[in-house]
């Protein structure tokens, strides 16, 4: 299989073994195949003693990855019974529960757009490289989804309410916004990543930072601490719109308007998921319960409906069921969580 047709790139030079997302079209969004070559390269490598160091980075100029094949899950959901994105989101999060207890040091080149799914293969890993074209998201309740790969998990952590303000309005962040949050720890300017690279072959990932690191620029979020953690500081999705509406701050009445044009079922079910992950603890068990929350997506129209509007006809007008919060029930959440019985994901 050639480099155009190997969605994968897998390669060795020195001490450092690549993994290359290669699908650059698609700013090397993720799909099955994609995952099971990525798992079974980490079996390989971790049993490899020539290995010491393993990197994932995305070929093209546009970023490390912009999330999973949201057009084959949209197909899958309106035409099947959902079996394929099931099957496929259950060894991607057995991937990211991997990525994180993987006991060789894991270089994430979160370079350009770094999405959804792209977050999973990357801000799990115990080296996380940011640069000044860094753009971060977990966008999925714009498209009637719900934050997974993880991302409640890395979400729930991040100071404050920011990981609630992320997770339900879907903002991309920079490189210092994602260090601040948790999601990122190295600043390298994107000019000097192929000589960091190159260092990778010869010298310990420390050291080879210490060559190319740099002070982090100015971010955006700090600034608007204030208004994100006392609006955000609640359990309602509807007392968090009241708050941004009555706070005064022109941002945060911008953010009112925005979570106005989500998904309300996945606004409402986002919320639950933060919450509940803050109690949870481990990974392992906040990916067990997005699996319950991504398989009962499935069966509810929003999410071929947000797929739809945004990538499939981009006519960037969904019709959301319900069409408001006030119709999203105590009872339409709950289904969310669940129990999946025998086909639970396993890891806890």
């Amino acid at each position: 299989m050639n480099d155009i047709e190997d969605p994968v790139l897998l390669h060795t030079t020195g001490r450092a073994a690549h993994i290359t997302l290669n699908r650059p079209r698609a700013i090397n969004a993720l799909n099955h195949t994609m995952v099971r070559r990525i798992d079974g390269a980490l079996t390989l490598w971790e049993r490899d003693p020539a290995v010491e160091t393993v990197v994932i980075s995305g070929a093209g100029e546009r970023g490390l990855c912009a999330g999973g094949d949201i057009r084959a899950v949209h197909d899958d959901a309106r035409d099947d019974d959902g079996t394929a994105s099931a099957a496929f989101w259950r060894d991607e999060y057995h991937l990211n529960a991997r990525i994180a207890r993987y006991p060789k040091p894991y270089v994430a080149l979160m370079d350009g757009i770094v999405m959804g799914g792209g977050v999973g293969v990357s801000a799990h890993g115990s080296v996380r490289v940011v640069t000044e074209r860094s753009r971060i998201a977990m966008p999925e309740t714009g498209i009637g989804f719900v934050p997974d790969v993880g991302g409640t998990h890395l979400l729930a952590r991040a100071p404050g309410e920011l990981g609630t303000h992320l997770a339900l309005t879907g903002a991309q962040i920079g490189a210092a916004d994602a260090v601040l949050c948790g999601l990122a720890d190295h600043y390298v300017p994107s000019v000097s990543l192929r000589q960091f690279i190159d260092d990778l072959a010869d010298l310990p990932v420390r050291e080879a930072l210490d060559r190319h690191e740099q002070p982090l620029p100015a971010g955006g979020l700090a600034g608007h601490r204030e208004w994100i953690d006392t609006c955000c500081a609640v359990d309602t999705v509807e007392e968090i719109v009241q708050r941004l509406f009555a706070h005064g701050d022109p941002t945060a009445k911008e953010t009112a308007e925005t979570l106005l044009a989500r998904s309300p079922t996945a606004l409402k079910v986002t919320l639950a998921a933060l919450r509940r992950a803050r109690r949870l603890g481990s990974l392992e068990r906040v990916l067990e319960q997005e699996y319950r929350v991504s398989c009962a997506a499935l069966t509810t129209p929003d999410l071929v409906e947000g797929i739809r509007a945004q990538v499939v006809d981009k006519d960037r007008d969904p019709r959301w069921s319900p069409a408001t919060l006030a119709e999203v029930t105590t009872a339409d959440v709950e289904r969310f969580f669940a129990p999946l019985g025998a086909r639970e994901l396993g890891l806890a």
